[in-house]
């Protein structure tokens, strides 16, 4: 079956650092373009980074850029979201996403918190 599991969440002062990772299986993940979006309640939800399926092309929300990098490694079919100086409006739900290249299929994953407080 497909699946998307989240993990690296946790609470961090702000300032501090978190690596997200993603770990992906039940499916081509070469062939899919991978994203970090966050939940926060009463929110919309947020696309923080994208990443093609090469790995060659990323993208950011202004609000983390310069401060988050995503990455990914096809052998091992997983996306990372390396999240540096972290502030407190970080706080969310960050939930991972595989979103094909080819075809209209999309799958997420069940997220994991981060909580950015002192």
């Amino acid at each position: 079956q497909v699946q998307l599991v989240e993990s690296g969440g946790g609470l961090v002062q702000p300032g501090g650092s978190l690596r997200l990772s993603c770990a992906a299986s039940g499916f081509t993940f070469s062939t899919y373009r991978m994203n970090w979006y966050r939940q926060v309640p009463g929110q919309e939800r947020e696309l923080v980074a994208g990443i093609s399926s090469a790995g060659s092309i990323t993208n950011y929300a202004d609000s983390v850029k310069g401060r988050f990098t995503i990455s990914r490694d096809n052998a091992k079919s997983t996306v990372y979201l390396q999240m540096n100086s972290l502030k407190p409006e970080d706080t969310a739900v960050y939930v991972c996403n595989a979103r094909s290249v080819r075809v209209a299929t999309s799958y997420w994953g069940q997220g994991t918190q981060v909580t950015v407080s002192s």
